[in-house]
């Protein structure tokens, strides 16, 4: 993906925050009660989960790195291009409320989850950000679509430094819904639910699958 692609999944993040406020609103909304002001909560625990995404997109670009050693790199690049921008098709479509295939998706890493959520238990309640930031660090890793469809793209980055650094863009996204939890917790959840909202998120997030298949049709079509 093209230097845009930073762009990309920074926006990947912010439109899909719909679906992030409901994976992870609960914990979110969690680390306000109690307390008027937990901003320094919410910043560590949001540098927790953000660096777990960094470190997921470094091994993903890592992985797609080393795929291109191998003989006829190029198909195996178009492969991984392909399955990225099919992912965030499936991710638009999953937020519109069409089709499960990202539900597929979370239940594989739910195999990984169950090993990393009792851990989680022995930082709640998280009344300090000694607790919040490993607290965020593991739920960095919670089954999510949106945070695979991200990885996808990470995959064909080529090197562990883009793949992170895509994968920070995209968690930078989601900052502003995850921040706004905290606050506005109730009414937030609640908007997020607006069909509409869902629907013209999910819409912008399959337009940018669509706009990269279409790229990779061009790129077969001069090859041939």
């Amino acid at each position: 993906m093209p230097d845009s692609g930073f762009l990309a999944l920074f926006l990947i993040g912010l439109l899909g925050g719909t679906h992030c406020v409901g994976m992870c609103g609960g914990i979110v909304g969690a680390l306000s009660m109690g307390a008027p002001a937990r901003i320094g909560l919410h910043l560590a625990y949001n540098s927790g989960r953000l660096l777990s995404y960094a470190a997921a997109g470094a091994l993903a670009g890592a992985l797609g790195q080393a795929s291109m050693t191998l003989d006829g790199q190029l198909p195996i690049r178009m492969l991984l291009y392909l399955l990225a921008n099919l992912m965030l098709i499936a991710l638009g479509l999953y937020l519109m409320g069409i089709g499960g295939a990202l539900a597929f998706t979370e239940r594989l890493g739910q195999s990984l989850w169950r090993h990393l959520q009792p851990l989680s238990r022995r930082y709640l309640p998280a009344r300090t950000a000694a607790r919040a930031f490993p607290l965020g660090l593991l739920w960095g890793w919670l089954p999510c679509g949106l945070v695979y469809s991200a990885l996808a793209t990470a995959l064909t980055s080529g090197s562990a430094l883009r793949g992170g650094g895509l994968m920070l863009a995209f968690g930078a996204g989601t900052l502003p819904n995850l921040l706004l939890a905290g606050v506005l917790a109730t009414r937030l959840q609640a908007y997020t639910r607006w069909p509409i909202v869902r629907r013209f998120s999910g819409l912008l997030i399959l337009g940018f699958g669509v706009w990269g298949l279409c790229g990779l049709a061009g790129l077969i079509s001069r090859l041939g």
